[in-house]
């Protein structure tokens, strides 16, 4: 809506160099009930420019709480972002010269309407496209305080930045839910630190918490208890320097360090001090909620339990419920708090998180507690499940458990919850955990998941079950009759597999590397090899991996070509039809990378072969979390589970996938030269592929 003609641009105008500025009403009174209401401000805002001396309104556009864009001096310079100088892409630009400006109409105090945010986006979108080259706005998006010292754009601030919601180069991510409290905190820790800190990192100023605004608070805590230079990681010397100082917060008489432990708590989702230097009653009482939320209810807080409880302040690690959490799993969280950190003050255990998920650190909380209860002393106590506490299980047999190592097995089925009898889930019930009985469901659950893992059915605490409950490999050297190689398969080898209880092996139908490349593997399918594998009595189970270890590999157009590949080389070998092709994400994908890479890469497969007559199905190699999402959200028909690579967080607090048919359990020279992975082929899955057809269709 355009408010009149504008006078035209008067000085230089080089609007393609900069960007856009981002301002707010600032305290103006302005509670608009209607659409008349945001014409009458911003008539008034005319007005009252005017009469500060300008010859025109200093504002490009106004964009009101309704998402109406006003348009004021358009695409004509404006005098509305301070009239000093900014850097950007190594450059000073003049602030008007060189930005538009566009006003929210909002107040200091109000937060910005999702119809706001999108008109700003799309306003944003126009002007860098759509409008004549010589008036084009360039790719930065800033907030005024970025040439001026001032708070404006106020709650607009958060969003005054490239990668923002209004940044049309990226997708819609909605409103934030800006809090405050973190903003303070995010501004604080950086006027405070930024330039003073030897390698303090700047956080983001959103409005939003996350990892980079509470690395930078143990930044600030570092250089406040003397450490430098200061790095992002709460490390044993943090530690050892929280544990030293001996002061907590109600004692603490360095006020940026009360400060740093008021802001942690807002970025923790707890209230704090309104006055950050000061430790009120609200700061007392949060901090006892907290520690009582952490399982800690009655602790006595030394010197070396404040440090382990600074340190879990300063993480996201959250000890509240969160949605799609647990009840029974944060209990068990909890009591491993109470008992292992407190009670036992393991030297190496963390406070794990309380939220009710089931993750990487839990499990690793959930061994130190095993390796304890095994006798294993405090000061060797480490997590992995090494050949310390292999033989501690080991040891054990398969006798009645009591007390805490029943209660850790117990949990540990729970977390492994639910297993798989056909295709119907069994829950593990709550109300075993805390019973030393060995009641029915416990025993029937327990003969279910051995059955579901392919280990001895014997409903006991056995170790083959323990390992299987704690690590993706389980008992890494169980029977197994599947394997895969990246050698051609030579008659001899055929049978010396054969001979060892092999009865299937996975090869590969192709490699993207050319024979004179360095890194070549020769890991494809040779002439003839199916025939000396068939000839021996072996199955084969095909792989395609083209560069399946980095992220940039898996988009939806690359799942096409590479699944079109994986269809004319089967075809090319003869597999018949119903053949499963397994697809690799051979490295640690996180769910964020699942969201943005995998699942769009294993949906190019999938259309692509069903384009293709839907002639051969796929499947899916790579970590549980891996397998279980693309089989649930792409129609994966069998995993492959990537079992040997235990320490990925993907199969950290992950059970198996309920169509697993391969899991990958050991890596070792089966004879010189020859490196083989061996694998547990489950029974009634994937039948692989027993022969061939001379003409492939």
């Amino acid at each position: 809506m355009a408010a009149r003609d504008p006078l035209p641009s008067s000085g230089n105008w080089e609007p393609w160099t900069g960007g856009v500025f981002l301002h707010h009403r600032g305290r103006f009174t302005f509670s608009p009930d209607n659409e008349e209401d945001c014409k009458a401000d911003v008539a008034a805002t005319f007005e009252s420019t005017l009469e500060e001396g300008y010859t025109d309104i200093y504002y490009n556009f106004m964009v009101c709480p309704h998402g109406t864009i006003y348009e004021a001096r358009g695409y004509e310079r404006g005098e509305a972002n301070g009239g000093t100088w900014v850097e950007v892409d190594g450059r000073m630009r003049g602030s008007n010269t060189a930005f538009y400006s566009i006003c929210g109409l909002l107040r200091e105090w109000d937060q910005p309407t999702e119809d706001m945010l999108r008109s700003i986006r799309n306003l944003i979108a126009h002007l860098r496209n759509e409008v004549p080259e010589d008036r084009r706005a360039g790719r930065h998006i800033l907030p005024h305080s970025a040439a001026y010292d001032t708070e404006c754009p106020g709650n607009l601030s958060p969003y005054a930045m490239n990668g923002s919601s209004v940044d049309p180069a990226v997708p819609w991510d909605g409103p934030l839910a800006v809090d405050p409290n973190v903003l303070a905190a995010q501004k604080w820790v950086n006027a405070t630190y930024d330039g003073r800190a030897e390698g303090y990192i700047r956080c983001r100023e959103s409005g939003r918490t996350g990892w980079a605004t509470v690395l930078s608070l143990t930044q600030a805590l570092q250089y406040e208890l003397g450490i430098s230079p200061t790095v992002q990681n709460f490390g044993p010397g943090t530690f050892a320097a929280v544990q030293h100082r001996g002061h907590r917060p109600d004692t603490e008489t360095n006020l940026n360090i009360i400060c740093i432990y008021n802001f942690a708590l807002w970025c923790k989702g707890y209230w704090a001090s309104g006055t950050p230097y000061v430790w009120n009653s609200t700061s007392v009482d949060s901090l006892q909620q907290l520690i009582d939320d952490m399982g800690l209810s009655g602790a006595r807080i030394n010197g070396e339990l404040w440090a382990r409880i600074s340190k879990a302040l300063l993480t996201m690690d959250q000890f509240r419920l969160v949605p799609g959490g647990d009840s029974t799993i944060q209990s068990i969280q909890r009591r491993l708090n109470h008992r292992y950190v407190y009670e036992r003050a393991i030297p190496a255990i963390n406070l794990v998180p309380c939220d009710g998920i089931y993750s990487r650190e839990v499990q690793k909380g959930l061994m130190m507690a095993i390796q304890y209860e095994l006798g294993i002393a405090p000061a060797d106590i480490n997590g992995n499940f090494g050949p310390g506490t292999q033989a501690g299980l080991r040891s054990r047999g398969a006798g009645t458990l009591t007390g805490d190592l029943r209660y850790l097995f117990r949990a540990a089925c729970y977390f492994n919850s639910p297993t798989y009898s056909g295709s119907q889930e069994i829950d593990y019930l709550p109300g075993d955990i805390a019973t030393d009985a060995q009641t029915g469901t416990h025993t029937s659950w327990l003969r279910t998941f051995q059955q579901f893992s392919q280990l001895p059915v014997t409903g006991a605490n056995d170790y083959a079950t323990w390992a299987q409950l704690l690590v993706s490999t389980g008992d890494s050297q169980r029977p197994a009759t599947g394997c895969d190689c990246i050698t051609e398969i030579t008659p001899a080898r055929a049978r010396a597999l054969k001979e060892s209880g092999y009865q299937i092996v996975g090869r590969y139908l192709d490699e993207h590397l050319p024979p004179d490349d360095p890194y070549y593997l020769g890991k494809a399918l040779k002439p003839g090899e199916l025939q000396n594998i068939f000839a021996a009595g072996l199955r084969v189970f095909p792989i395609f991996q083209y560069n399946g270890t980095q992220l940039a590999n898996f988009t939806y157009d690359k799942g096409w070509e590479q699944g079109r590949t994986a269809h004319d080389k089967a075809t090319e070998f003869g597999m018949g039809h119903g053949t499963c092709i397994y697809f690799a994400v051979d490295y640690d994908a996180l769910d964020v990378e699942i969201d943005s890479n995998i699942i769009p890469y294993f949906r190019g497969v999938r259309d692509i072969l069903s384009a293709r007559g839907d002639k051969y199905t796929f499947g899916v190699y790579g970590s549980r979390n891996v397998a279980a999402r693309v089989s649930r959200e792409v129609g994966a028909k069998w995993s492959f589970v990537s079992g040997m690579s235990w320490g990925f967080s993907g199969n950290l607090g992950y059970p198996l996938p309920a169509n697993w048919s391969l899991n990958q359990i050991h890596e070792f020279e089966f004879q010189p030269g020859w490196g083989l992975d061996r694998n547990v082929w489950r029974q009634g899955g994937d039948p692989g592929v027993s022969s061939v057809s001379d003409s492939p269709e």
